[in-house]
């Protein structure tokens, strides 16, 4: 592929998530055609001028004849759904992740192309956050209401709490593994820090309980795949700062829960702000002189870290089931401190209909899209969901068993491939398994593959992993 239309591809696959946040994260019909469109073009240009346009290696080529036959499946599901709509809808997102998928792994094999990757996603995270916020810090500049759905949680602009929390998880773990990369100029690690701060306090304002499991997971993964005490110390340098300011975010009622007069969200809106600026100072300063000490020897309480990432996910998940909801059916809702504490969930409900599904049609499930029907038939609270929320469980309940083998293709295929980059460039391929596996952990207690904003993020950093499993050093003449 010519370097020019390299240029152009790379800029596109690592823009895109952040172009569709603003479009309520891709998730309706209008944006993600039109970025399944262009990508498709990204796509045919490599099969005429890329010499290798597909992955070469046993990994790449799992993961994406995993992605391409769960796609195909659930095309086919549209003649057994019991909606037409929802299905195709689901199809044309999964055609969307295919061609992405296609692109990042061919355009970023070079390894200066893939250390675009994190300061990217990154920036792209932190203008998303940034405008979230804005409506908590500049209310009388940027207009937020309290949608009858987040209850002053904030969602803008991807218009989900729980998404928003999560984009802000990634940018933190992509704030502290630059802050940790000692191949890096020294300004962008100290930008990096500041940045994870805002990324921080988002994922506190949106409320969202996974969100802060994913995050925790993210960053034990950084320190137990990087191996390296720099790495902790970047990771503290960012959460202390970002913790503080959390915490006067709670004491303010106006960019906690968009409450009180105009003039009263003002003032704490400045005083947040202030607040906001100094601890991303503070974080870009401790980063800055922790970076001097020397690095000493590898981590090797690592058994520790991992048990402790373990079983994290372990409580995510038992969290999530083990609660019952309100009496009425509602989980704990709102922009309050105390749900960060509680365990009410309606997550079981969906997933025992979800389970139900897969016991009547285990070979290829229900249809896809057709929890929304089954819920509403066995509902027994009154919630008006249409997703399981649960990528693992929904792909159970509505594509069967070879829903799951082709999703474990993909995702085995993804997981295979970072082992290989691990081995290959640990400090490079460290920070997008670490991201990866986060995205992992919330897809399985949320919808995150409905939204393209996210989900493209996750098939971004597994393409530049399959690209680095290769160990695949092309110049741009070659493709």
């Amino acid at each position: 592929m010519p370097g020019a239309l390299r240029t152009v591809a790379v800029a596109a696959i690592l823009l895109a998530p952040t172009a569709l946040a603003f479009r309520s994260g891709g998730y309706f019909d209008q944006p993600r055609l039109v970025a399944a469109i262009a990508t498709w073009a990204l796509v045919a240009i490599l099969a005429v001028s890329a010499r290798r346009p597909l992955p070469a290696g046993a990994p790449g080529r799992l993961a994406l004849a995993g992605l391409a036959a769960l796609t195909a499946l659930v095309g086919l599901s549209i003649a057994w759904a019991p909606l037409a709509g929802p299905a195709q809808a689901d199809l044309q997102r999964l055609l969307l992740y295919l061609g992405a998928l296609v692109v990042a792994s061919a355009v970023l094999r070079g390894r200066a192309r893939r250390r675009l990757v994190e300061p990217a996603l990154l920036a792209g995270a932190l203008v998303v956050c940034v405008y979230g916020l804005a409506g908590r810090l500049l209310p009388g500049i940027v207009s937020q209401s309290v949608s009858s759905s987040a209850f002053g949680r904030l969602e803008q602009p991807l218009t989900y709490w729980n998404a928003m929390g999560m984009l802000g998880a990634l940018g933190v773990v992509f704030g502290a593994r630059l802050a940790a990369d000692a191949t890096r100029d020294a300004r962008l690690r100290a930008v990096a820090a500041a940045g994870a701060v805002p990324c921080g306090l988002v994922v506190y304002l949106s409320f969202s309980r996974g969100a802060l499991l994913a995050l925790a997971v993210g960053l034990a993964l950084l320190v137990l795949l990087s191996r390296e005490r720099a790495q902790l110390r970047a990771a503290l340098a960012v959460v202390v700062p970002t913790a503080a300011v959390c915490l006067l975010a709670g004491l303010l009622d106006g960019p906690r829960a968009l409450e009180g007069s105009l003039g009263a969200r003002e003032a704490q809106g400045a005083v947040l702000l202030a607040a906001l600026v100094a601890a991303a100072a503070v974080a870009a300063t401790l980063a800055t002189r922790l970076a001097r000490l020397p690095a000493g020897s590898p981590l090797r309480a690592l058994p520790i870290v991992a048990a402790g990432a373990t079983l994290a996910v372990l409580g995510g998940f038992l969290i999530a089931a083990g609660g019952s909801g309100g009496a009425r059916g509602e989980p704990a809702v709102g922009a309050q401190t105390q749900r960060l504490a509680s365990v009410e969930s309606n997550r079981y409900a969906y997933w025992r209909v979800a389970a139900a599904m897969f016991a009547r049609e285990p070979l290829a499930g229900e249809g896809s899209g057709a929890f929304r029907v089954a819920w509403r038939r066995d509902r027994t609270i009154d919630d008006p969901a249409l997703d399981a929320h649960s990528l693992y469980v929904e792909t159970a309940g509505e594509l069967g068993l070879l829903g799951l083998l082709a999703l474990a293709a993909f995702l085995g295929g993804a997981g295979w491939a970072a082992v290989r980059a691990l081995r290959a460039d640990r400090t490079a391929a460290c920070g997008a398994a670490a991201a990866a596996g986060a995205l992992a952990v919330h897809a399985g207690l949320d919808w995150d593959w409905e939204m393209p904003a996210l989900a493209l993020i996750a098939i971004v950093l597994v393409g530049a992993l399959i690209a680095a499993s290769e160990g695949a050093e092309c110049p741009a003449s070659a493709g």
